[in-house]
C-alpha cells in the first residue's frame, strides 16, 4: 500500500489571520477527532489503494504592535500559537483502522507542534535583546522549522505514519515529557527571571 504525507509547519507572519476563528488551538485539552479533517477531499474509501494525511497542524507567529512596542517586549509566548488548521487538513483511507492510525500520527503532529512553537517562545525570549530590530526573529524561525520538519518526517518514517502503533505511541510520550520541559513557555506563561533560567 501506497503512502502520501504533507505537512503544514510554520507559518510566519505580522498580521491577523483570515478566519483564524475556525483554527483550533493547541492545548492539554485538545484531542483531534476524524471529524476535524475537514478538507473536502477528506474519506474513507475502500476503493483507494493507498493513504494519505495532511497534518494541517501549524505555528502561527502574529506580531502587531508599534515599533516603540516591540522594542521594550521580551515575552512573546502569547505571539506564538500552535494551531490545527480543520479546512488545512485531510485524511485519505482505505478503512476506520487505517484512517484511526493516521489520525493517531495527526494528534502526535499536534503535539509536536506545541513543542515546537514552546521551542521558538524560548528563542524569542532568550534572543530578544533590548535594541533587537525584528530581524532577529527570521533565523530562529529558520532553526525551529528545520528542526520540526526532520524530527516529524523521521517519526512518519519510523512509525509508518503511525500504523506501528507501538512506535508511535513511545514517540508521542517522548514528546509529551518534554513538553513538561518548556513549561515557561506555553502561550499563556511568563518566562521566568534570568536567573531563575538554567
Amino acid at each position: 500500500m501506497k503512502h502520501l504525507f504533507t505537512l503544514f509547519f510554520l507559518v510566519f507572519g505580522f498580521n491577523v489571520v483570515p478566519f483564524a476563528q475556525q483554527n483550533i488551538e493547541w492545548s492539554p485539552e485538545v484531542v483531534l477527532e476524524l471529524s476535524d479533517f475537514q478538507s473536502k477531499r477528506t474519506r474513507i474509501d475502500p476503493t483507494v489503494d493507498s493513504y494519505l494525511i495532511q497534518t494541517g497542524s501549524k505555528v502561527d507567529f502574529l506580531v502587531s504592535m508599534s515599533n516603540a512596542e516591540f522594542l521594550f517586549t521580551k515575552n512573546f509566548n502569547s505571539k506564538v500559537t500552535a494551531i490545527f488548521s480543520p479546512n488545512a487538513s485531510l485524511i485519505i483511507a482505505p478503512n476506520e483502522n487505517v484512517a484511526n492510525s493516521l489520525l493517531n500520527f495527526a494528534r502526535y503532529h499536534f503535539d509536536l507542534t506545541e513543542l515546537y512553537a514552546r521551542k521558538f517562545r524560548k528563542m524569542l525570549f532568550e534572543n530578544k535583546g533590548a535594541f533587537s530590530s525584528i530581524n532577529f526573529i527570521m533565523p530562529l524561525y529558520d532553526n525551529v522549522q528545520e528542526e520540526l520538519v526532520a524530527r516529524s518526517g523521521e517519526a512518519g518514517d519510523v512509525s509508518g505514519l503511525g500504523m506501528d502503533g507501538a512506535e508511535l505511541e513511545k514517540l508521542h510520550l517522548a514528546v509529551k515529557l518534554e513538553l513538561t520541559d518548556y513549561e515557561d513557555f506555553c502561550k499563556t506563561c511568563k518566562p521566568p527571571k534570568d536567573k531563575k533560567r538554567k
